[in-house]
């Protein structure tokens, strides 16, 4: 039995070490092919012919998952045409493929541009800390590292001033509404106020006005009363006195007196013309 147990063991070795030796074939096979294939999608790119230089990358990808380079020169033909999207996955999968340290670095890096190119600063302040893990002597990575810090801090300062304004103006409302309720209540205050003073004037104008004309009326009986007494005078004095256009007693008499003197001068001058004009017998005293 143990002669037995020890032949299979040594077969199963014999077949497993077999297997090993096929499958590192298959794969050295696999990727001398997605080699050949990168360099005809290379020498496509260099040609301007992007959509043969695509097709040949993906064939690439598709027959070796250990070759990084194809899918990190997919990636920079997608970062040359803007398309940020795709190129950053193709980034992320070389740095996944890769096993050396310097493929890493340059796929860590490559990433970051793809976030900085997106504005994601935060997200490209990481992706530039990996490749310098990678690879710390790469000043260019450092730059870039130091620029994304810069413009993160930037966005976070402005979005913490913008968050400041929004509290200062929901703040302000809130200030502006407490303000106009205690002004309307104010006001509410006040018009009762002064509804209840003018009613209070009302009543004391009203009141002044009584006792005004209470005491005008007394002012009128008086007068009324009074002025009586001041007529019965008066015509009493004009009784007295003569008016202007009014002669005397004496004064009438004066004036009769003197017409009949006028009237009897006048009579006496007609009867003298008469014995003048008429024949008269003359007699002498002696």
């Amino acid at each position: 039995m143990n002669k037995i147990s020890t032949v299979l063991v040594l077969l199963f070795v014999c077949f497993s070490s077999l297997a090993q030796e096929v499958d590192e074939k298959v794969k050295e096979k696999s990727l001398q092919s997605s080699t050949n294939l990168t360099w005809d999608a290379n020498k496509a790119l260099s040609e301007d012919n992007f959509i043969a230089a695509e097709v040949a990358y993906r064939k690439a990808i598709a027959k070796s998952t250990e070759n990084s380079a194809a899918p990190y020169n997919l990636g920079n033909a997608y970062y040359e045409n803007e398309t940020y999207n795709e190129a950053f996955g193709r980034f992320k999968e070389a740095g996944e493929a890769s096993t050396s340290k310097v493929d890493k670095h340059k796929a860590y890096h490559n990433m970051g541009n793809v976030f900085m190119k997106r504005k994601d600063y935060a997200k490209a302040v990481e992706a530039y800390k990996e490749a310098l893990r990678n690879d710390p002597t790469d000043e260019e990575t450092r730059y870039n590292l130091a620029l994304a810090k810069e413009l993160l801090k930037k966005e976070q300062d402005e979005n913490k001033q913008d968050q400041d304004d929004k509290d200062k103006d929901k703040d302000d409302k809130d200030e502006n509404k407490d303000q106009d309720k205690k002004d309307e209540g104010e006001n509410e205050d006040k018009k009762d106020q002064g509804e209840d003073g003018d009613k209070g004037d009302e009543g004391d104008q009203d009141e002044e006005k009584k006792d005004d004309n209470k005491e005008g009326e007394g002012d009128n009986k008086s007068d009324q009363k009074k002025k009586p007494e001041q007529g019965e005078g008066d015509n009493e004095q004009e009784q007295q006195q003569p008016r202007p256009n009014q002669l005397s007693k004496q004064q009438v008499e004066n004036l009769l007196r003197a017409m009949q003197n006028a009237e009897k001068k006048v009579q006496d001058k007609i009867d003298a013309k008469k014995v003048k004009g008429a024949k008269i017998k003359t007699e002498k005293d002696w």
